[in-house]
């Protein structure tokens, strides 16, 4: 979660032990310089040092280099300076898989399926091309232009693009999964994270929407506001959202404020290890004030406050400021020993104890018990337990499909069927319930693999992992055409939390 942004410099006062001691570490990176057995990189010794300093203090307080500073930046405005197309990178060769609504490429008539091969004269088509450089060549300030060459079905097209402010979607999925039950999955909270929530869930509403899933599984978090503006509009005014108090910065509570335009839908929200953060305030200011109910697996763990600090040379200080706090008092930061690489490890850990498979109630204390508004005993001390515990499904896993998943061949084999055969289906509702991935499909993506990733799979363990892999190619495919509320549509037929939480609305 993000805190505020210093908009001058910092400039630090030194007394004189902290002055020895910079002259100390200054003095050392100068002899490791001169006389280390090997060649170092100076500067990137130095910021090692500095992360590795604050990470003994906490695991969220860190050091960003001025160079990774802009795309973190980015992520947190929800938008950047760019032309507008996913891509992806195909037999070394660039093609545009989506061209975004209303972005510099969509004006500048590029299409799906387009391949990119010159960018301002540069070849980019059979050269070993990353999307690295991808980025490099098409990202950059709006109002420049960026000269591209494309292949359109045999014929070459140049076009010379003016590029603009290219959103990044938080919300990115949205849709109906019943006549009643609407369906919303934010990927992280952005400054216009909130603005996207209360669109989408109006537009839900004009579909028929009584009852909501607000899907916050994997969401890291980002901008806290975001996250205090989407609890408001499910709360009573006057309720308790979060508060946040730290040694130097004064307590803080913040209140809902509206009449919430979402008060009259029965809420769900979906956490698991990978919701930290702004979504852990989400969840605990609903769970706390007894507004929806709270369905998955114990989210992470994250109550620290950042503030971001400018400093002289471009670079970032991330500084752990206070501590933020649910309704009820608790306080979700998990404990850290100081030992920053098993901090991180914590979802391994989940795994290897079991967690993920049995809700593990001895991991609160009896001290650390809270009363929400209705009377419903919650805890504290290492993020939000759910009220409907439901065990992570590995069933149909094996080292082969993981393979598979890990790789880009799935999206790679869809994007190459759906540019062959065209989309059938006008919703992804209709091709949801017609289409299906045949014996003689499964049987070509399996060739596609072998042939052209070199990833194969043997009999015993794709009859293990067969409709989980089917699921996947159909839903790629759906991607590819529906972005991803037509992937996700598919993903929910067989996901066992959506599943539940239906179960649990009626």
């Amino acid at each position: 979660m993000m805190g505020r942004s210093l908009s001058a410099p910092y400039t630090a006062t030194a007394n004189n032990q902290g002055q020895e001691n910079t002259q100390k570490l200054q003095d050392i990176l100068n002899i490791l310089d001169q006389q280390y057995v090997d060649s170092i990189d100076r500067e990137q010794l130095f910021e090692q040092t500095i992360t590795e300093m604050l990470h003994r203090l906490d695991p969220h307080s860190n050091y960003i280099a001025a160079k990774d500073l802009q795309s973190m930046t980015e992520s947190i405005q929800g938008q950047f300076g760019g032309i507008g197309v996913r891509f992806t990178i195909i037999r070394d060769t660039l093609n545009v898989t989506n061209v975004i609504d209303g972005s510099p490429s969509y004006f500048s008539g590029l299409k799906q399926f387009d391949q990119i091969i010159e960018v301002d004269g540069e070849k980019v088509a059979k050269v070993n091309l990353t999307n690295e450089r991808v980025q490099e060549l098409l990202k950059g300030l709006e109002g420049t232009k960026v000269n591209v060459t494309l292949l359109r079905k045999g014929k070459k097209i140049k076009k010379t693009i003016t590029r603009g402010a290219v959103p990044i979607k938080s919300v990115i999925a949205a849709f109906m999964i019943t006549n009643e039950v609407g369906y919303i999955r934010l990927s992280q909270f952005s400054v216009v994270s909130d603005q996207e929530f209360f669109e989408a869930a109006l537009y839900l509403k004009s579909k028929g929407m009584k009852k909501l899933i607000f899907d916050l599984r994997y969401n890291g978090g980002g901008v806290m506001s975001s996250a205090v503006n989407i609890a408001d509009a499910f709360l009573e005014p006057g309720l308790k959202i979060v508060s946040t108090k730290g040694k130097s910065q004064p307590e803080e509570t913040l209140y809902s404020l509206k009449q919430p335009f979402l008060g009259d839908i029965k809420l769900a929200v979906l956490i698991n290890g990978g919701s930290a953060s702004a979504s852990e305030i989400v969840a605990g200011a609903i769970q706390d004030n007894d507004r929806g109910i709270v369905v998955g697996r114990r989210s992470f763990g994250k109550g620290l406050v950042q503030q971001d600090i400018n400093l002289k040379d471009g670079s970032n200080l991330r500084l752990t400021i206070s501590r933020y706090y649910t309704p009820t008092g608790r306080s979700i930061q998990r404990p850290y020993s100081g030992d920053y690489e098993e901090y991180i490890m914590e979802e391994y850990n989940r795994y290897e104890s079991g967690e993920l498979y049995e809700m593990d109630t001895t991991l609160f204390a009896d001290s650390l018990k809270y009363t929400t508004i209705g009377g419903r005993t919650v805890y504290g001390g290492g993020g939000i337990m759910p009220d409907v515990f439901v065990p992570i499904d590995t069933s149909g896993a094996t080292m082969a499909l993981r393979k598979f998943q890990y790789s880009t061949v799935i999206s790679d084999f869809a994007y190459d069927y759906v540019r062959t055969k065209g989309a059938r289906f006008p919703t992804f509702q209709e091709f949801t319930a017609k289409f299906t991935v045949s014996k003689e499909l499964l049987s070509e993506f399996l060739t596609y693999a072998k042939e052209s990733y070199e990833i194969s799979i043997n009999d015993g363990d794709l009859e293990k992992s067969k409709t989980i892999l089917i699921t996947d190619i159909k839903a790629e495919i759906a991607r590819q055409i529906w972005l991803e509320d037509g992937s996700l549509y598919i993903r929910n037929q067989a996901d066992k939390e959506v599943l539940k939480t239906l179960e649990i609305l009626k």
